[in-house]
């Protein structure tokens, strides 16, 4: 049972060829990357594309967390390839921290919490 969500955001570099190419790999994903979304408790995970900014929305159940997710990442050498092949493609947004990639995003509205 799905019981948390999250929005993130994060852009690539501002140019069509390497975004194009960005895209070329998630239309087939390494199936070690998949799978260790799906064992971090992550069920379903979705990212879309406007111009150069990504927006990840991910719903996980109750045994997810970004510390253990990020463990888990740490020592898996594979998530590690494909962590620094994607880092060739995606730029950090102007206020994150050194280092950081997907930033947790804010909920400012809901529709159904507002009627």
């Amino acid at each position: 049972m799905v019981t948390q969500k999250y929005c993130l955001a994060l852009d690539l570099k501002d140019d069509p060829i390497l975004i194009a190419e960005y895209q070329k790999y998630h239309e087939k994903v390494w199936p070690e990357i998949t799978e260790s979304i799906t064992k971090s408790g992550i069920e379903k995970l979705e990212i879309y594309c406007v111009g150069n900014r990504l927006f990840m929305i991910i719903e996980a159940n109750e045994t997810f967390t970004f510390e253990r997710k990020d463990a888990m990442d740490t020592s898996n050498l594979r998530v590690q390839q494909w962590e620094e092949q994607m880092w060739k493609y995606q730029k950090a947004l102007p206020w994150a921290n050194e280092g950081q990639k997907w930033m947790l995003m804010e909920k400012i509205f809901d529709l159904n919490e507002n009627r």
